[in-house]
């Protein structure tokens, strides 16, 4: 029975950690506490943000200095969303690809 409750709240507590932390709604502590965002990354995005919301992942690789494919997979692997959506390179390579035959 102990057990049980132990495996339980371990199982909780992971599920707290690993939870998603969307770019646009999130406060400096709580994209500090993503791995991979120290405060001057931080401090950039909030600064970013209030200029306008992002709308995707290309939006903030475009205005966010520092972020870019990479490290965007890994931010995203790490909990953070744009707009509740996780980073997928295949999706923005098919964006740019339209973008560059218009």
């Amino acid at each position: 029975m102990l057990k049980t409750f132990i495996a339980t709240l371990l199982a909780l507590f992971t599920a707290i950690a690993f939870a998603a932390v969307d770019i646009n709604k999130a406060t400096q502590a709580e994209l500090e506490a993503v791995k991979g965002i120290g405060p001057a990354a931080a401090t950039k995005i909030l600064a970013e943000r209030q200029k306008g919301t992002f709308k995707d992942w290309g939006d903030v690789m475009q205005r966010v200095g520092g972020i870019k494919e990479a490290k965007a997979a890994r931010l995203s692997e790490a909990g953070l969303t744009v707009n509740g959506a996780p980073f997928q390179a295949d999706k923005l390579a098919k964006k740019e690809d339209k973008k560059a035959k218009k």
